[in-house]
């Protein structure tokens, strides 16, 4: 059991099952979450009678998942290695694809490449699920934590982090990328937001 998943994954619980009632995800769908990590958003996915699919840049992450998945019997899921901005599907080859807490880690252009992405392989009127934090965030004792996090971080992952904030969060990135939402909603005391936008290609 990696570190991410006793820490992380624990945390995030509540956003995870959110994330399904959210949607409307329904037994059958095929789904189709970004940058996954160990996996815990497509296993929820899974446990709800969906094809999911979780893709990942580190091999680490998606080791973990694997074992996960052997552990749990769920055929019904898949992992690959996989950039997030180059995706190895065909298009339209899902009714939703999701993406949590990785466009204020990213930069700029690849923010859009990776919605480009998410729109060719879902299909017409299929939805795109995005959550990250809330522009702009509140003043208090989390968000100073949060920040704390991220300066910790690194210089460019910093970099990244303001970028994010100094760009408006996501509806100004969803609706440069001709993507207009439809239904929105705030967890952790209005740390995080989460958007569904329907694909109108």
């Amino acid at each position: 059991m990696s570190l991410y998943s006793v820490l992380i994954d624990p945390l995030l619980q509540d956003l995870r099952v959110f994330t399904i009632e959210f949607s409307g995800m329904k037994k059958g769908d095929k789904v189709l979450d970004l940058g996954c990590g160990t996996g815990d958003q497509v296993f929820y996915y899974g446990k709800r009678g969906t094809e999911a699919t979780g893709i990942d840049l580190n091999p680490e992450m998606i080791k973990v998942a694997e074992k996960r998945k052997k552990r749990e019997n769920l055929p019904n899921l898949s992992f690959l290695i996989a950039d997030a901005s180059k995706l190895p599907f065909q298009d339209n080859s899902f009714d939703f694809a999701s993406i949590s807490l990785v466009f204020h880690e990213i930069e700029k252009d690849s923010r859009n490449k990776i919605i480009s992405e998410m729109k060719r392989v879902v299909k017409k009127d299929g939805f795109l699920i995005f959550t990250d934090f809330r522009v702009p965030l509140r003043f208090n004792m989390v968000s100073f934590f949060v920040r704390t996090i991220e300066y910790f971080a690194g210089k460019s992952h910093y970099q990244y982090f303001k970028g994010y904030f100094e760009q408006k969060g996501l509806i100004p990135l969803l609706l440069r990328n001709k993507l207009r939402p439809e239904k929105k909603d705030f967890l952790k005391g209005g740390l995080l937001v989460i958007i569904k936008a329907r694909n109108n290609k």
